[in-house]
């Protein structure tokens, strides 16, 4: 039967054609419900039961963390370990927090982001930890680890860590600082976390109805010394190794069906040399797509000498069958940099993968018209679409106030944002917020409402000798049909000198379907 043998009755009365099934069933009864909408000659009857009953594909939480305990004690005393204490907004019935942890409440895959702004005296580097637990608290496992560098100066440094996991109810997830050394003490040397105006961490959760795949991969770690490094993997876990797996070299994942990604790798390394400082590195993601690689996304980290630190890139791109996502580190030449690896999950790469009917990303850079400059405070930054249009999402064009600014959403959904962001700075602190607008007609805020912060990076003065600066940001958040956002730069006591247009600043996002 067609669609339009359907249309002209064919079914006949209390019928219709299902075209999935391709054959006519009978219209739903409601039962004494309200009908959200009545059978048609080819779609089933809605009841108001059946709307509340539909399970959510996926949701978005909000949360704060603080450096005082669960009772009251502020950490800063030496410590080789010490967990930050997560307090919970409103837990949808997704997660709650407990004890300063996070206990989840449904299967599903979930992707966490903590953005944090630290200040430790610590006469080596610390180390944030995201780590899951089963139930009782056994088999824990670290998710993800990112290293914050000692500076002689000290000063505020933004972190971003993000983290996938596969959980069940009852599954806890927790963040910890662990110090390489005893050496931090109360006084002079103890741990500063800047009060942002936005949630610190946000988590999406997937249901396991939206056929989501999730993956973590160890980056295989060379004994020798490097100045350009393309990390090889094996894979940690995967919830379906036939959808996302790992190259013939192991160097690129690969995908076998068309979807959506959302990645992040990061690696701890030790460099020597001066030129380390001045020109600092740089963390290439190529997409491999039939034997061609293209770069995606190009991030920048301050250089260090005779220190362990930290490089993080975190970026999304949609996917075909036989494409693979591959990484490169770049250093300057007489700069001898030592990559790591252990356990604790500081060089390792997690992504989780949907499925092409029920997501879409987006990709875009920092525009090289209208970038603010000078004594900043608030101001707008623009940007240029990079990736083509899809319908969920997009940037605002000509013809609107707000264009080339405002991220705009037209279906109701789930979004994972990530900025990264490249300057020369004198400022004593740099601030970037991504803001939602209350209201958003167009990209127009209703009147007298205020934009709502989701998601703030704070970092200190630039590290001396350094050329550049860097600033990472990543968040998820609910979005419906009309939802805009937008991202703003705050200069406190300073100017922003230049900002980076050509490389390493730019925005990805990926949306799922609610």
């Amino acid at each position: 039967m067609t669609v339009r043998d359907a249309n002209s009755g064919m079914c006949g009365h209390g019928y219709f054609y299902n075209s999935e099934m391709d054959e006519c069933q009978a219209c739903s009864e409601c039962d004494g419900e309200p009908v959200v909408s009545p059978c048609t000659l080819v779609t089933d009857a809605v009841c108001s039961g059946s709307v509340t009953d539909v399970p959510a594909l996926s949701l978005s939480w909000p949360g704060d963390i603080s450096l005082k305990g669960p009772k009251g004690q502020i950490l800063g005393q030496a410590f080789p370990s010490a967990q930050l204490h997560i307090q919970g907004r409103d837990d949808m019935g997704l997660v709650s927090a407990e004890d300063g942890q996070l206990v989840l409440k449904q299967h599903g895959l979930v992707w966490l982001d903590g953005v944090l702004s630290l200040g430790h005296g610590c006469r080596s580097f610390i180390q944030v930890c995201l780590r899951v637990n089963h139930t009782d608290g056994s088999d824990g496992r670290d998710l993800s680890g990112i290293r914050v560098e000692h500076q002689e100066r000290r000063s505020l440094q933004g972190v971003s860590i993000s983290g996938v996991a596969e959980v069940a109810p009852g599954h806890l997830m927790s963040l910890f600082l662990r110090s390489a050394s005893h050496h931090c003490n109360q006084s002079s040397e103890g741990l500063q976390l800047y009060d942002t105006s936005a949630a610190m961490l946000s988590l999406l959760w997937l249901s396991h109805d939206t056929g989501a795949v999730a993956m973590t991969a160890q980056a295989v770690v060379s004994a020798h010394y490097h100045t350009n490094y393309r990390p090889a993997f094996r894979i940690s876990s995967t919830s379906d190794p036939y959808v996302v797996g790992l190259s013939h070299d192991s160097r690129g994942i690969r995908f076998a069906e068309n979807g959506s990604v959302r990645f992040v790798f990061q690696q701890a390394l030790y460099s020597m040399g001066q030129a380390c400082v001045s020109d600092g590195f740089q963390l290439v993601a190529y997409l491999n797509k039939n034997g061609t690689s293209t770069e995606m996304f190009r991030v920048f980290k301050p250089g260090v000498h005779y220190r362990d630190t930290s490089i993080s890139l975190s970026g999304a791109a949609t996917v075909s069958p036989g494409d693979a996502i591959g990484f490169e580190i770049l250093s300057p030449a007489q700069c001898n940099v030592r990559f790591f690896g252990d356990e604790s999950g500081i060089s390792l790469l997690s992504l989780f993968w949907v499925p092409a009917a029920i997501s879409s990303s987006m990709t875009a850079s920092v525009a090289n018209t209208g970038l603010p400059s000078g004594a900043v405070r608030n101001k707008p930054l623009f940007f240029h679409q990079t990736s083509p249009q899809v319908p969920q999402m997009g940037l605002l064009g000509k013809g609107s106030p707000n264009q080339k600014k405002d991220f705009v959403f037209r279906e109701s959904g789930t979004v994972s944002v990530a900025l990264d962001f490249k300057l020369i700075h004198s400022c004593n602190l740099v601030k970037v917020t991504l803001l939602r607008r209350s209201d958003s007609e167009g990209g127009r805020e209703a009147e007298g409402l205020r934009p709502v912060p989701i998601a703030q990076q704070v970092a200190g003065q630039m590290l001396e000798g350094c050329q550049w600066a860097s600033l990472s940001l990543r968040a998820s958040f609910q979005v419906y049909n009309g939802t805009a956002v937008f991202f703003i730069l705050d200069c406190v006591r300073g100017r922003v000198n230049q900002i980076s247009h050509q490389a390493g600043s730019g925005v990805s996002a990926v949306w799922v379907a609610a």
